[in-house]
């Protein structure tokens, strides 16, 4: 199937968890890397992905993402999409961390995930084939006779309360996002929560690579830590230590462009010895090529430039405390070159996927154009597949696990029954364990530490979720108490298997790094699935 495939009319019901265009993609900043520009190519693109990915990206996946993600770019440009361009209606182009090439299109400055869901969301309202439910919260996903049957759901009604609902389909597609509230310090929005990677461990789909949660280098240290781009560093910004030092320069040669994983460790680290002050980013290399600082802040990042300003800062006169945040996850469903997961009629795309482009390491703004690239390869399997479609995942090459002999067979983890909890853990709780025993930095002890108590909070929101179950219908439950409820049992959930996933990746590379393996293993060469049994 490629882009000449034929596209059926298909009724589709778009199931939003909140409002319609509330998503990780809308508060996504930076923008999106693609090879449009004649100094560049996919080939180079590719190439730079690879390197970012530390050794697990698929090769065939991530040629796929650079040389159609510039197809997706220059179609969305085409039907629409309002990117930032010059006096003379050129798109222009900036440069992110690891990228050879500038080569990152933005949309309203920093407000390039905004720009671009608003964009879309219109050419979806536009269609008549596409059904929009919102406050819709899913539950579960369904299956019969081991093939996709529908999904059941959970939706607010008129009195905030809780309808039941089962949609029979025979074609589900995931694009749930990620899990940053698994984490205290996050750039992610409120609905990241994991709810439908979980949903698919519940369903024993495989899944892949969630040792891999890459940590932001720069979100701002107080209020919300609200993301301070890579685009800043790509315009010359650099980080300092409390003592005024450019500390990054004696880390790696390309200094504050380093991979990200490598300037998350790096600030963390300076950080803890400096005792937990935040280090401090420095715009005033800037005002080299932009002598009116405050105006071109303004201008060229009017999101965060308000928001500093916001608490307190002139950011144009003074640095602004930043400090690593978790941001996205490289793990997630594990899904062939078309998006289907390994239960037949179950296909996912974007953060909640692991289509083996991201590796070890996401390459900046490569997030918004895998989305564009599999969700549109995802979407046309959907509405093509035959009922027998066969799911062809990359192979999972040269793994030496033990317990794993055939590298393609999933590791089977069951789920945690026994403990002797009795309290359901609130949101504080999950979200302090996860940055204690699965944090930035890692070890042994921590982690088997993190997967047995994780477990066993796991197994208590799964004995309450049992418990409090009733017949499908409308509830009186208060909606918002049911959905805080469900969301905190699917954090521990993928918690939980990120924790197992670490500890069984005895080695450090890319975002997963234990002080007990300070080092990349050889025999680990590529990616390890899990399925639930």
């Amino acid at each position: 199937m490629g882009d000449g495939a034929a596209r059926k009319s298909q009724e589709v019901l778009l199931v939003c968890k909140d409002e319609f265009v509330e998503s990780n993609t809308y508060h996504a900043q930076g923008g999106v890397a693609t090879a449009i520009f004649d100094d560049d190519s996919p080939a180079l693109h590719a190439a730079d992905t690879m390197a970012a990915g530390h050794g697990l990206c698929d090769r065939t996946a991530v040629d796929i993402l650079t040389d159609e993600g510039a197809r997706r770019v220059r179609e969305l440009i085409g039907d629409g999409w309002h990117v930032d361009r010059d006096g003379e209606g050129h798109v222009l182009r900036g440069l992110e961390a690891a990228h050879c090439r500038s080569r990152v299109v933005h949309a309203g400055g920093d407000a390039t995930g905004k720009v671009l869901e608003l964009d879309v969301s219109a050419m979806v309202k536009a269609n008549p084939n596409i059904t929009v439910l919102e406050h819709a919260f899913l539950n579960d996903i369904l299956v019969h006779d081991g093939h996709v049957a529908g999904v059941r759901l959970a939706v607010r009604d008129a009195q905030s309360g809780v309808e039941t609902r089962i949609v029979d389909a025979d074609r589900v597609v995931l694009a749930t996002g990620g899990a940053g509230r698994l984490y205290p310090y996050t750039t992610n929005p409120a609905v990241a929560t994991g709810d439908g990677l979980a949903a698919v461990i519940r369903a024993g789909a495989q899944v892949a690579d969630l040792e891999f949660y890459q940590f932001h280098p720069t979100a701002m240290a107080v209020g919300e830590h609200f993301l301070v781009s890579e685009a800043v560093r790509g315009e010359g910004a650099v980080l300092l230590d409390e003592h005024g030092h450019r500390f990054m320069t004696d880390i790696d040669p390309k200094a504050e462009l380093a991979p990200r994983d490598v300037v998350a460790r790096a600030n963390f680290r300076t950080m803890q010895a400096q005792g937990g002050k935040p280090i401090m980013l420095d715009v005033s290399p800037m005002a080299k090529e932009n002598p009116d600082l405050a105006d071109f802040l303004r201008h060229r990042f009017p999101t965060i430039d308000a928001y500093t300003r916001a608490l307190g800062f002139d950011w144009s006169k003074e640095p602004i405390p930043v400090a690593p945040a978790a941001h996205y996850w490289m793990g997630g469903i594990r899904t062939d070159l078309f998006g289907r997961a390994s239960i037949p009629g179950l296909y996912a795309a974007g953060e909640c996927a692991r289509t083996g482009v991201q590796g070890a390491n996401r390459l900046a703004s490569n997030s918004l154009l895998e989305g564009m690239v599999y969700g549109y390869r995802a979407g046309l399997a959907a509405a093509n597949d035959a009922d027998d479609a066969a799911w062809q995942p990359q192979d999972f090459d040269n793994s030496a696990i033990k317990g794993m002999p055939v590298c393609q067979r999933p590791m089977t983890l069951h789920m945690p029954t026994e403990t002797t909890q009795t309290q359901v853990w609130n949101r504080t709780r999950i979200e302090d364990a996860m940055w204690k025993h699965v944090g930035v930095i890692r070890d042994g002890d921590t982690l088997l530490q993190g997967v047995s108590v994780l477990g066993e909070a796991l197994a208590t929101a799964n004995h309450a979720e049992a418990a409090e179950s009733v017949e499908n219908g409308t509830q009186t439950a208060d909606y918002a108490h049911q959905v805080a409820m469900w969301e905190n049992r699917n954090l521990l959930t993928v918690g939980y298997v990120a924790a197992v996933a670490a500890g069984n990746r005895c080695e450090s590379r890319g975002a997963h790094t234990r002080q007990d393996y300070p080092t990349i293993n050889p025999t680990i060469a590529h990616s390890i699935a899990y399925q639930m049994a």
